[in-house]
């Protein structure tokens, strides 16, 4: 008999209840839900391009998927949400935000929310030569947000962007 099982079977681990030392996950913390497959999290974010009904099923089957992201090789992650963003899907972008998901800077100037994308700038002037998925600017998600994001567009023509990187690798 070795030590662990003796104190686990003995009673002498009445002070070490809820430890993890001796039991491995504390009973009072919650396990963390499983890993979703990798091929679904994949066809979620493919469909969050541009097919609002399939994403509206997905993620009512698999709420989990809501902030799930897909390394499409080489560390570049992109979520559904993102991926509505760069091609300029408003109606999938809307409705994944108000699921909850995750806005970040590039989606929220495809939407033209100028206020809060020229605050961000201004707290963080480095992010204007930040890049999204596929190394996609804050330029090109301006640009693929059509008249909503026009005033933000002429903003980041006026601070010195040009570079658009329009089409994928």
């Amino acid at each position: 008999m070795n030590r662990r099982h003796f104190l686990a079977t003995s009673g002498l681990s009445l002070p070490f209840i809820g430890s993890n030392a001796l039991f491995g996950q504390d009973p009072m913390k919650p396990a963390k839900p499983a890993q979703l497959p990798s091929e679904l999290v994949k066809e979620f974010v493919r469909v969050g391009h541009n097919n609002l009904p399939e994403v509206q099923r997905m993620l009512k089957e698999h709420p989990g998927l809501l902030n799930a992201s897909w390394d499409v090789g080489g560390g570049d992650f992109e979520t559904a949400l993102e991926g509505a963003g760069h091609v300029g899907d408003r109606e999938i972008a809307e409705y994944l935000i108000g699921q909850g998901a995750r806005a970040n800077i590039f989606v929220l100037t495809m939407l033209g929310h100028t206020g809060i994308v020229k605050g961000m700038l201004a707290l963080h002037p480095y992010l204007l030569r930040s890049k999204g998925p596929h190394g996609l600017t804050l330029l090109h998600h301006a640009t693929r947000g059509g008249e909503p994001a026009k005033e933000l567009l002429e903003h980041l023509l006026r601070l010195g962007l040009t570079e658009t990187k329009l089409a994928m690798p």
